[in-house]
């Protein structure tokens, strides 16, 4: 595919207007503001780039590495293997449901998309957002690395839009968040690359608390 047209498609993924409810979900940001862990500009960064830094770079974007090269052979085994490590990974049941919904809606879409490897996991509980981005920028001819920061900007602009409602923050601070956080990305994407099978794993027990605190929540604006 023509390098202009893969960035366009790699747009269209990481897009807002892409219809699969993310928007929705705080990832546990939402008890973390409601319990006073987050109250400003620089506690928004520094909870958002520790679950990048700490979470994501060191499980989602390694296995999305390995859903990749996995879609690349069309070894299926090897997808199942990264699936059931992935979602058996998440720390709540919030935040298991959230990837399986989204990755489902993803999968609705790429099938509408005529990618018809996505048609099967319409309805898998082993399905998730990571598998189904992978797949959809294998099949577009995307680098891995592109795809990897394309992801990550994807999720570090969902937190941004969530805190600025929730904490709350105005739009330029969103703004300089993003700016700090598009500095961070380049560096969390190679160092996943880089991960081994081993060292794979989360270690976020703020996220985990919050996010199981958050299922209980009195009054919320968020799914997660």
């Amino acid at each position: 595919m023509h390098t202009s047209l893969a960035h366009l498609r790699l747009w269209q993924l990481i897009s807002p207007a892409l219809p699969v409810g993310a928007f929705a979900y705080s990832q546990g940001l939402e008890y973390a503001v409601e319990c006073g862990w987050v109250s400003d500009e620089q506690q928004t960064y520094e909870w958002i780039s520790g679950i990048a830094e700490h979470s994501l770079t060191m499980l989602d974007l390694p296995v999305m590495v390995r859903f990749y090269h996995a879609w690349e052979k069309a070894d299926l085994q090897e997808i199942e293997v990264w699936s059931h490590f992935l979602l058996a990974s998440r720390e709540s049941k919030e935040l298991l449901a959230e990837d399986q919904n989204i990755g489902k809606a993803l999968a609705t879409l790429l099938s509408e998309l005529e990618i018809s490897e996505a048609q099967p996991w319409r309805f898998s509980s082993q399905c998730s957002f990571a598998l189904m981005f992978s797949l959809a920028v294998q099949k577009w001819q995307l680098s891995i690395g592109d795809s990897l920061m394309g992801y990550l900007w994807a999720w570090c602009e969902n937190q941004v839009t969530a805190a600025i409602k929730l904490v709350p923050l105005g739009q330029t601070a969103g703004q300089r968040l993003l700016s700090q956080l598009i500095m961070d990305i380049p560096i969390w994407c190679d160092a996943a690359q880089q991960i081994k099978d081993e060292e794979m794993g989360v270690l976020c027990p703020g996220l985990g608390i919050a996010s199981a605190l958050h299922e209980q929540q009195y009054s919320r604006l968020f799914r997660s």
